[in-house]
């Protein structure tokens, strides 16, 4: 889990780091999946415990 999270720091490194117009939007865009595919494995890997905690109260609005 360690692991994961240095690698997505590191491409939020990579991602602050390139410079963004036209000809570095597609390199940028993989960047951003990337990112999300290893979010998404550390949200999976949470125990549903922790999970819960991080969710907002019930009843309370997340957009006003």
């Amino acid at each position: 889990l360690s692991s994961t999270l240095a690698k997505i720091a590191e491409i939020e490194a990579e991602m602050a780091w390139t410079q963004k117009n036209k000809a570095t939007a597609h390199h940028l865009g993989l960047l951003k999946a990337r990112k999300r595919a290893l979010l998404s494995f550390v949200e999976i890997s949470l125990p549903q415990k922790i999970q819960r905690c991080q969710d907002p109260a019930p009843g309370s609005s997340r957009y006003h």
